[in-house]
């Protein structure tokens, strides 16, 4: 078995493990910041790729008046 590399705290007997969303490894609920993530940096890395669009929802695109309700080029 692989050795557990997260930064997050090891599951306790307490609290079930359940596998981060982002690099599968064991993370656990409670006492962790960053959960659902199993640390900060796969936090960070999954908030980088809907910043940068490589995650998107489905439906229909919006433009900025639907957004706001005003013409853009008020």
């Amino acid at each position: 078995m692989p050795e557990f590399t997260s930064d997050a705290p090891r599951a306790n007997r307490n609290s079930p493990a359940f596998p981060c969303p982002r690099c599968k490894q064991p993370s656990q609920w409670e006492n962790n910041s960053s959960r659902p993530f199993c640390s900060e940096r796969c936090k960070l890395i999954d908030l980088g790729h809907w910043a940068d669009g490589s995650y998107t929802l489905p439906g229909d695109p919006v433009d900025g008046e639907s957004i706001t309700g005003q013409d853009e080029e008020d």
